[in-house]
């Protein structure tokens, strides 16, 4: 697993750097946790292709299963991509209920994923 930092407005983002799916289940993402919080940052950018498809079916329980490990290490992740390509009313609903609270984020662009990551 291969991490880039970047620094935004102070903070320091870890942005998983692979072309190809890297989280297949829940000890993925707490390796991309650990890893992230031994080079101490709390803040992980992510992109939709590097997530395996299930991650986005809610029944499979895995998105929830993950995104509850980013809150209890403390962790916020922003997860780039289009997901108006996703047509359950149930994931579109999740989206939105996550954004609200500002630990995880859905987002267009590296950009806006930047700006979420740099609030408190």
């Amino acid at each position: 697993m291969e991490l880039e930092f970047l620094t935004y407005q102070g903070y320091k983002l870890a942005k998983l750097h692979s072309e190809s799916i890297v989280i297949h289940e829940l000890q993925d993402a707490l390796d991309l946790i650990a890893e992230s919080s031994y080079q101490d940052s709390t803040r992980i950018i992510v992109h939709e292709w590097q997530l395996v498809p299930e991650f986005f079916d809610l029944k499979s329980g895995l998105a929830g299963d993950v995104l509850q490990k980013f809150s209890t290490y403390r962790m916020k992740l922003a997860i780039i991509g289009d997901f108006s390509n996703y047509s359950s009313r149930s994931l579109r609903d999740f989206i939105i209920e996550s954004n609200k609270y500002g630990r995880i984020n859905f987002v267009g662009s590296l950009e806006e994923a930047k700006e979420k990551l740099s609030r408190n």
